[in-house]
This record gives structure tokens, sequence and C-alpha cells, in this order.
């Protein structure tokens, strides 16, 4: 993630710098990011990678607009920026808001796929039948609580 090796990610000013620069460089209204809590839904633990990234991301959406943090970033033409207006939470337990997921179901089959080695140790399913599965059961779940429509759930940090 933004070149930090994955499994040994750590929350700290290096992370949260990265994702300002990314923010700097997109300026997005709307930030997306995982799960920062130590759990997933309270009954399962979440891995120290996903912890760090969430955490930083919803710190890095207001280093971002503060000129005084990160000052290298605008010397190298990485202006402030500061219209951040959400942070959006993926896998929270909390959910606030939820996105019709539908129409990206085969898009997220393929993302998850990137994760064929990890998906082998955790099944032996085909990777593909597997992804596919969990899912179309998570969105299933989530479009029961939204709405009907299979959907994936964020809990919506507003910002200023």
């Amino acid at each position: 993630f933004l070149d930090h090796a994955d499994g040994v990610i750590e929350y700290g000013t290096a992370l949260r710098r990265d994702i300002a620069a990314a923010i700097r460089r997109h300026r997005p209204e709307l930030v997306i990011t995982l799960n920062h809590r130590d759990t997933w839904g309270g009954v399962a633990w979440n891995t120290p990678d996903h912890v760090a990234v969430g955490r930083a991301a919803l710190d890095a959406a207001g280093d971002a607009g503060n000129r005084w943090i990160f000052p290298e970033l605008a010397e190298q033409g990485l202006e402030p920026w500061d219209g951040v207006r959400w942070v959006a939470v993926a896998g929270s337990s909390s959910p606030t808001h939820a996105v019709d997921a539908a129409a990206g179901l085969d898009r997220a089959v393929r993302s998850l796929l990137e994760h064929r080695t990890y998906i082998e140790v955790l099944t032996d399913e085909d990777p593909e039948s597997y992804a596919r599965r969990f899912l179309t059961a998570n969105a299933t779940a989530t479009g029961e609580r939204f709405g009907g429509r299979p959907a994936v759930a964020f809990e919506l940090f507003p910002r200023g």
C-alpha cells in the first residue's frame, strides 16, 4: 500500500504523509478507507495493517489541508487540499450509509482475486468461487438492512 510492505504497515507520520500526498494529488471530496477498529463487528480480530491504514486515512484527510504538516509536500508541488468533505469507512461495525453494489460485483471479485494466495490459505474452495460467494453474501446481508438491493455499507465521517 503506497509502497509500504504488506503485512508490516505501521501507523505513523510516514504513512500519514503518503496518504496526505495522495489526497493532495487527487483532491477528492470523499476518501474511502477500511475498518480502523480492533475488531470486525466485535467478533473477529482486525489485522494491524487494516487498523493502521484506516486510522492514518482518517488523520491524513485533515493533514492534507494543513500547510504546517508535511511542508515538504508543498515543496514537491503538492499544495494543501482542504476539500475532503467526508471519510467513508468500509467494514465498520457502525454503518450509517450504504451504496448499491450490484453493478460492481464482478469487478469486486476480480479485485479480491488479486489476493489469490491469501484466499488459497483460507479455503480449499476454488478462489473465484470463494470470492464470489463471500462478496455476494456480504452484499446481500448488507442490502437487507439498507433497502433490499446488494450493497456495501460505510460509516460516514463528515469533515469540517
